[in-house]
């Protein structure tokens, strides 16, 4: 993911995301779990998630304090990983 692109790409592709977290975590209670790859996967979509989040709260904040939204930017997985707003 990069900082490009405005709050409705970001929230679209938190959209997507969604829908794949959901549909793997259907998989896996459907099934006796999910395969190693699918439980990378699934993680590797949780991460995205959180800086995704992460980078539509950044550009909400700049915007509303005069600040230009596309200076915000990806930050690294281990700064948003679980972060709870």
């Amino acid at each position: 993911m990069n900082a490009a692109g405005n709050n409705d790409e970001i929230l679209d592709n938190i959209g997507a995301l969604v829908a794949e977290e959901r549909a793997l975590r259907a998989r896996s209670t459907r099934s006796l779990g999910l395969a190693p790859e699918e439980q990378q996967r699934l993680r590797s979509v949780e991460v995205q998630l959180d800086q995704c989040w992460d980078l539509l709260r950044q550009r909400r904040a700049k915007s509303e304090f005069g600040e230009n939204p596309d200076e915000a930017a990806v930050r690294p997985a281990s700064e948003v990983e679980g972060y709870q707003g």
